[in-house]
């Protein structure tokens, strides 16, 4: 069983305009490596240089902040939802 990845529209030209794709179940970094194998370029979109979650990218994991849980090491069981959800600034 696989996991859903829930695509925010700024990200979704590296995944062919899909709003919402399926990966294989791991920790956070395992499932952000695989997008990144089967949508090139999108592991440099939520990762920073130093492999840790770029600052303004959210991510849940089922209903739980994972910044609040295991950070890239968050399980990511079968039949979970990830949402990716950009930061939004005001002024």
């Amino acid at each position: 069983m696989s996991i859903s990845v829930r695509i925010p529209t700024i990200l979704r030209s590296y995944t062919g305009g899909a709003p919402e794709v399926t990966a294989e179940p791991g920790t956070l970094r395992e499932v952000i490596s695989r997008l990144d194998a089967a949508y090139p370029g999108i592991g440099g979109r939520l990762l920073d240089e130093s492999g840790e979650l770029r600052r303004f990218v959210n991510v849940y994991v089922g209903e739980k902040d994972v910044r609040s849980a295991d950070g890239l090491d968050t399980p990511v069981p079968a039949g979970t939802q990830v949402s990716v959800i950009p930061a939004v600034a005001g002024g």
